[in-house]
């Protein structure tokens, strides 16, 4: 395989926008009819999930062990959706077809090897990586909501007991399908540390034209019963951290830093951690007093909340990058960022100019839509 090839091709594909996607389903319902029933009704975010993989895919093509690690999550994810290992091939037709499609004259026998190489292998980490999981975990988790709370008016914390074991690290992400919106499935992140009792507390916003966020902040109650894909993701601690820990969360992105958060209290001599919660107005701060008390009989924690948009606001005024910033110097630390992607990118780049090294910034991403 040309990686550079790969790369290049997949960019004159993308420039079709969600034609590409829009065509390979097509196909692939065509050819393939038994195959639609592992999709949701409407295909709107579903198309947009399948460019934003491939374009991960060809992107870390010559990073070996990040591409693998994402594959094998991408294996163990689509266990939920019933795919098994005879579906690759279909996908695989459809998908060459829709490639050659888009790439016309430009469309040689060397690309159409490399592709062909390419998807094979991404087929065998996947297939390999569900068939090791199926022997040890099931393809889903069943869950029951038993408090659901509503802290803002577009954002709600709710707590499932989950039925059968459900290991995780903290920063770790799920998949979640409620019975309100059948086979859609949305990425959230875990906001505790595992607990022995089961349980798992989840924190959502609403998204305007959301599809799972509307009913999973305004429609689920305590009872309500849903489903959770298999744990992802590597933003995560490391066992035994080496250096004090900068935590930065905007809006929900909290969720995982909470849960490692968490994590760090449980430890016998925890390093030294900043926690910035930030967010447009106080309303915002919807977790920021459950931080506090944590951070009152932890004297390793400091926790700073700050807003953007809220003069009357009594604690730190502005945006995150700027905020956090005035409290340095961080370059000996590991930082931990999670949040809207805009506030992502500008934070990552402001820890670069201060001297955080790029293997120090670690970020949440999902990878898919979040709506």
């Amino acid at each position: 395989m040309d990686a550079d090839r790969l790369r290049e091709s997949f960019a004159r594909v993308a420039q079709h926008g969600d034609n590409v996607a829009l065509f390979f389903y097509s196909d692939l319902f065509l050819r393939y009819p038994q195959t639609r029933d592992l999709f949701p009704v409407s295909m709107t975010a579903q198309r947009d999930r399948l460019l934003r993989a491939l374009g991960k895919i060809v992107a870390e093509a010559d990073r070996v062990d990040e591409l693998a690690a994402f594959l094998r999550d991408l294996g163990r994810d689509h266990r939920k959706f019933g795919a098994i290992a005879d579906h690759f091939g279909p996908v695989g037709e459809s998908l060459l077809a829709t490639l050659a499609h888009f790439s016309g004259a430009d469309w040689t026998p060397e690309l159409a090897a490399d592709w062909k190489a390419a998807y094979e292998l991404v087929a065998k980490v996947m297939i390999d990586s569900a068939r090791e999981d199926s022997r040890h975990s099931p393809p889903f988790w069943h869950a029951t909501v038993i408090s659901h709370e509503r802290r803002s008016f577009d954002i709600a914390v709710f707590r499932v007991a989950v039925q059968e074991p459900f290991p995780y690290r903290p920063g770790q992400s799920v998949a979640i399908e409620s019975p309100l919106r059948p086979r859609i499935w949305r990425c959230y992140s875990m906001a505790n540390a595992p607990r022995e009792d089961g349980t798992a507390d989840f924190h959502v916003q609403l998204v305007d034209g959301g599809t799972l966020s509307m009913p999973l902040v305004r429609g689920i109650t305590v009872g309500s019963r849903l489903r959770l894909g298999p744990p992802t993701g590597v933003f995560a601690l490391p066992d035994a951290p080496r250096r004090d820990v900068l935590l930065i969360a905007g809006g929900t992105g909290l969720a995982p830093v909470k849960a490692i958060t968490q994590q760090l209290a449980q430890l016998s001599d925890p390093p030294q951690v900043h926690l910035f919660f930030g967010a447009r107005d106080a309303n915002a701060l919807y977790d920021l007093a459950e931080l506090e008390k944590l951070g009152a009989t932890a004297p390793w924690l400091t926790i700073t909340g700050c807003v953007s948009d809220d003069p009357a606001y009594p604690g730190e005024r502005g945006v995150l990058p700027d905020v956090v910033a005035r409290g340095g110097p961080w370059g000996g630390r590991d930082a931990y960022l999670a949040g809207p992607t805009p506030m992502i990118k500008a934070m990552s780049a402001r820890l670069r100019s201060l001297g955080v090294p790029q293997d120090q910034i670690h970020l949440e991403d999902f990878g898919w839509s979040e709506s």
